[in-house]
């Protein structure tokens, strides 16, 4: 496949003012010849045009007029996939973008897979394969940390520090099995040590890298905030201040909300999923009922609940119940209305794991940007910057961190007992390996086709 010469839309689908048609392969200027008339003295046909130029003229089909375009010419090397690369940028109507994609393929080009130009950059060397994910990454970045981490990480940040670790079991390996080759000669006291200590700083290595996969898994997928409390206490009120805009209905009537409502804010750089939830109370009406239901799911499922509790009214029984019930939960108890008199009293507690308790009113916006604070809070704990989230790794990098420290760590320990050194080695291999899949240097397709079919077609 890597022969055929692709093409596919890159720009989103719909109407807009420009589309980008991305065509790349071995033939890629001769398929583009075919359907590009230069219109001026300076504009060429694609394959007698210097690399990196920019030509204006028409996309031709039978004779026909398509569209006026402006064609880019990026030959190989210099371009994301090191093959010859064209780029067609047409107007941005749905009719006039398939009918230029329509004709760039009946020209010879094959319609692309999902992913399939930045797999190709990985495949001829371009990227590996973290970088490929980080740009998934940038592409699905929903704060600002999260495309700042993720342009850390296609930079290569995480793929130098993982072949530096690479190297050393493999220099470590080298040198085990250079002893089992040559058997007579004993390895050094000395020069064990050496060879363990060098293990148990890749294994230190390992775990400054597993304990940021949380901290990956916030800044790509988010946390669920749930906004909980019994009718009329304010949550959609919190929500549009949250959100910096009105996305649910306000009312003093009680019960408004019968449904649960999601939408995403950056909070702090964090990608926050709150929803908003139907008032927790005892009620005869059919669709509250199911609201409520749903309500419970929602905060049962929720990594975070933010309680909102009156604070211009005094302690009732329900709150009594659903601050025993949330107990067990990650939450914050926020005191709506702190700009109204004071009645709300809450028991106070010896307990080293109380809730953060903060007093907003969502009328005047006063303590919103103290609760946004402590959300950030409760997610890292201290101060959390795009540099030292440079490394985060994901749930695979994860998975197979796991299994390289596991067998690093019974390399070490065989060395220590001095088992044989066929054992030594055959874990240092495993762990290897392991490392090796997080770059792409050992991989298979089942692993490529599950990390490239996650992207969207023209990337």
């Amino acid at each position: 496949m890597l022969t055929d010469t692709i093409a596919a839309i890159a720009t989103p689908v719909g109407e807009a003012g420009l589309a980008v048609i991305r065509i790349s392969g071995t033939t890629a200027l001769d398929i583009a010849d075919k359907c590009f008339e230069p219109v001026g003295k300076s504009s060429r046909k694609p394959s007698a045009a210097d690399t990196h130029t920019i030509h204006f003229g028409h996309v031709v089909r039978n004779g026909s007029r398509i569209d006026e375009v402006l064609l880019s010419v990026m030959r190989a090397p210099r371009t994301f996939t090191k093959e010859d690369t064209v780029e067609i940028t047409c107007h941005g109507g749905m009719l006039s973008t398939r009918l230029v994609l329509e004709t760039v393929l009946a020209a010879g080009a094959r319609s692309a897979e999902p992913g399939e130009f930045t797999r190709r950059a990985f495949l001829n060397g371009r990227i590996d394969l973290t970088q490929a994910e980080a740009v998934a990454d940038l592409i699905h970045s929903r704060s600002e940390l999260a495309l700042a981490a993720a342009n850390e990480q296609l930079a290569g940040k995480l793929s130098r520090r993982i072949e530096e670790v690479r190297e050393d079991l493999m220099k470590t390996l080298a040198h085990v099995e250079a002893h089992i080759d040559f058997p007579d000669e004993d390895i050094a006291p000395d020069t064990k040590d050496q060879l363990i200590h060098r293990l148990e700083n890749g294994i230190t290595f390992m775990n400054e890298l597993l304990a940021t996969a949380k901290d990956g898994q916030i800044l790509r997928n988010g946390i669920r905030v749930a906004i909980v409390g019994r009718p009329n206490a304010g949550k959609s009120s919190l929500l549009n201040q949250l959100l910096g805009h009105d996305r649910a209905i306000v009312s003093t009537i009680a019960g408004t909300t019968r449904d649960t409502i999601e939408e995403t804010a950056g909070i702090r750089g964090i990608p926050v999923i709150f929803v908003d939830t139907a008032g927790l109370r005892e009620s005869v009406d059919e669709i509250e009922r199911e609201g409520i239901r749903r309500s419970h799911d929602a905060w049962q499922k929720a990594e975070l609940i933010l309680h909102v509790l009156d604070h211009s009214e005094p302690l009732t029984t329900e709150d009594e119940k659903y601050l025993a019930e949330f107990a067990t939960k990650e939450r914050v108890l926020v005191r709506n209305k702190c700009d109204l008199p004071g009645r709300l009293e809450i028991p106070s507690t010896d307990r080293e794991d109380s809730p953060p308790d903060v007093s907003v009113s969502c009328k005047t916006g006063q303590g919103i940007d103290a609760l946004k604070d402590t959300i950030k809070s409760l997610v890292w704990s201290g101060s959390v910057t795009a540099e030292n989230l440079q490394i985060t790794i994901n749930s695979r990098h994860q998975t197979a961190l796991l299994r390289a420290r596991e067998s690093t760590e019974k390399a070490v320990a065989a060395m220590i007992e001095d088992f044989s050194l066929e054992l030594v080695a055959m874990d240092l291999h495993i762990a290897v390996n392991a490392i090796g899949e997080i770059v792409g240097k050992t991989s298979t397709e089942d692993l490529l086709d599950k990390i490239f079919s996650q992207f969207c077609i023209g990337k």
